[in-house]
């Protein structure tokens, strides 16, 4: 019955299968972050322990960003102090929207990749991250070339709500 709505859709030639696709699991920056209140350490390391458990690869584990805005994310150091004895089977990476926090990654010794983003549009940008999206252009290429300098891979996205 419903072959009759079936809609056949071209193949554009420029499209190729992708041979891998990678998940960034972001749950314990991005989902925690909007907890009412903070989430013990220890439960946090625990969350993190078990994603890599569960086979997960890549995991942003936090952020460096300022206490007063984000209080959940206030221990990141103390987080990836606590995750340091992973055996290297995860890539971890975090979120670090300016200079302070790709310099607070650096320092944890454990980050293997920094997150930026940019907002979809003004807006939100003003909401989130109180700047124009011009702005954060600026700020999140300054924290990607250093991250890159140090060596880390770099990862952006764009947030919007």
């Amino acid at each position: 019955m419903l072959s009759r709505f079936a809609v056949k859709v071209p193949v554009l030639p420029s499209l190729r299968p992708l041979s891998t696709v990678s998940i960034v699991e972001v749950g314990p920056r991005d989902g925690l972050q909007n907890e009412p209140r903070p989430v013990p350490l220890q439960t946090k390391l625990s969350f993190i322990e078990g994603l890599a458990e569960a086979g997960l690869r890549r995991v942003e584990a936090t952020a460096f960003v300022s206490p007063k805005w984000v209080p959940q994310m206030s221990d990141s150091r103390e987080v990836m102090d606590g995750i340091r004895g992973m055996d290297g089977s995860v890539e971890v990476s975090v979120l670090a929207p300016n200079a302070k926090g790709l310099e607070g990654a650096l320092e944890s010794g454990r980050v293997d990749a920094v997150a930026v983003f940019g907002a979809a549009s003004e807006a939100f940008s003003r909401k989130n991250i109180n700047c124009s999206i011009e702005e954060s252009v600026g700020r999140f290429s300054a924290v990607a070339r250093g991250a890159l300098e140090a060596g880390l891979k770099v990862r952006g996205y764009v947030s919007c709500v």
